[in-house]
């Protein structure tokens, strides 16, 4: 009987994995998706405890929710407090030990499963996975918050991370045919992946890190799913099945808007070059003209149609509610409001989406970046607020730029270009934007939420 309703409980589990997945696939709905995939992972947890074949003691049974409750405790707090800016990073360290506890998994493990080959290659591969993941995704949260600031390229290092992958899989092959094998190669084994997830993401520019974030996200998930094989878990299996295949399809879509392959990122072939400064990069460009709130008030109140692209600098500033204040002033004078949404504005895939959703953005004004770009040349006036990469030009007239051959939203068509900054600084990745002197582009500089409250001050009083 207790087989049966454990299995019922995985059941419920899995299509409540699915549904919530397919909910949060809408921010209208996504809310609802997540509660419905938590309740899901409430229900496998609660059947795994008191519905396993074999009877677990009170004491275990007490460590496992004492461990329960610590985790939650941890997981709710830091989700509170933590703000949207950093809400990348946040999303970093939690994929990161979610590859950890696949890796302790498999090590702890491994002794008591040596006869077995297919559980065995399962658990082998857990360690691997996990331990990329972990370590690759640490890197990748000291990346995004700061502390890595820039790409660290060793000397050969397509060739060192090459025979560093071929090394891995060589042990883990030869674990796996060997049988009973010293424990310590097991460890050297744990060692080299995690060597081989920091080699694998130092290398990697900031501006391609949704990229690292959505595979790192897909080996997590491949890493679970091995667990739920393992344990024959259907509940595990089937949520990280999902975790894996969604993160996968979304770093095909993340290199397809970065214009990388998939080869490339696996081995260490993209997202680091020089940095251009500013001073280097802008002399012969022309001037930078400047506007002030009152004269941009004007031209928006008199505009038929203006789009807006959000990047990071909107989420610096926490301005998100203003813009959204700003595109209801406009609508209400008659004014056609829409935002692009590049496939990687931001620090993580869809960062700009929850960003709008957060601030009760109509999401039928998100327009993504295909569907954007051929509205530009009848587009009155584009107002970028923190975004620089996504829309600079260099990406499609300089061959020596490191973003060379990326996808933008191609705002220079447009009739007039608005950029608010805080200065002139360089983006993410680390170069000038050409647009800052396109002859149709006006800086507007400040503090996006001060600049923009300005704005709306300023349109308020006209009449």
């Amino acid at each position: 009987m207790k087989s049966h309703l454990l299995e019922l409980s995985y059941l419920v589990g899995s299509v409540t994995f699915i549904l919530g997945l397919k909910l949060m696939g809408n921010p209208r709905t996504a809310r609802r998706g997540n509660l419905i995939g938590a309740a899901g992972m409430v229900i496998a947890i609660l059947g795994t405890i008191f519905l396993y074949e074999k009877p677990i003691s009170g004491i275990v049974v007490g460590l496992i929710f004492a461990a329960l409750a610590l985790g939650t405790a941890i997981g709710w707090l830091t989700a509170k407090r933590v703000q949207m800016t950093q809400m990348p990073e946040l999303v970093s360290m939690f994929n990161g030990m979610g590859g950890a506890c696949a890796a302790l998994i498999g090590l702890i493990e491994y002794p008591n499963y040596l006869g077995n080959p297919a559980a065995l290659l399962a658990i082998l591969a857990g360690v691997v996975i996990g331990s990329i993941s972990f370590s690759g995704s640490i890197v990748a949260f000291l990346k995004l918050n700061g502390t890595l600031d820039r790409p660290l390229r060793l000397p050969y290092y397509n060739f060192i991370n090459t025979v560093e992958l071929i090394g891995v899989l060589a042990l883990t092959f030869w674990l796996w045919q060997a049988g009973p094998a010293p424990c310590p190669l097991l460890y050297l084994l744990l060692a080299a992946s995690l060597l081989y997830g920091v080699l694998f993401t130092l290398p990697i520019g900031g501006a391609d890190m949704p990229v690292v974030i959505s595979l790192l996200n897909s080996f997590t998930g491949l890493a679970a799913a091995f667990g739920g094989f393992l344990y024959h878990n259907y509940a595990m299996l089937t949520g990280g099945i999902l975790v894996g295949s969604a993160g996968m399809l979304l770093t095909l879509a993340m290199c397809k808007a970065m214009n990388r392959s998939l080869v490339s990122v696996v081995f260490g072939a993209f997202g680091a070059s020089s940095k251009t400064t500013v001073a280097a990069a802008s002399q012969g460009q022309g001037a930078v003209k400047d506007i002030q709130p009152s004269d941009l008030a004007v031209l928006l109140n008199y505009s038929q149609r203006v789009v807006i692209v959000p990047g990071y600098g909107l989420a610096v500033a926490q301005a998100q509610h203003v813009i959204h204040e700003l595109e209801t002033l406009l609508e209400s004078r008659g004014v056609q409001v829409k935002y692009a949404i590049h496939p990687v504005a931001g620090r993580m895939p869809g960062h700009m989406n929850v960003l709008l959703a957060e601030a009760n953005v109509d999401y039928g004004k998100l327009v993504e970046m295909e569907e954007i770009n051929p509205e530009f040349e009848r587009t009155d006036v584009v107002l970028v607020v923190g975004a620089n990469d996504v829309v600079n030009p260099a990406a499609k007239n300089d061959p020596g730029s490191p973003i060379y051959g990326m996808p933008i939203l191609e705002v220079d068509r447009a009739r007039r270009i608005i950029v608010n900054k805080r200065s002139m600084n360089a983006g993410y990745a680390g170069i000038d934007n050409q647009i800052f002197y396109h002859p149709n582009c006006s800086m507007f500089f400040g503090d996006a939420k001060k600049a923009l409250a300005e704005l709306v001050s300023e349109l308020k009083s006209l009449t």
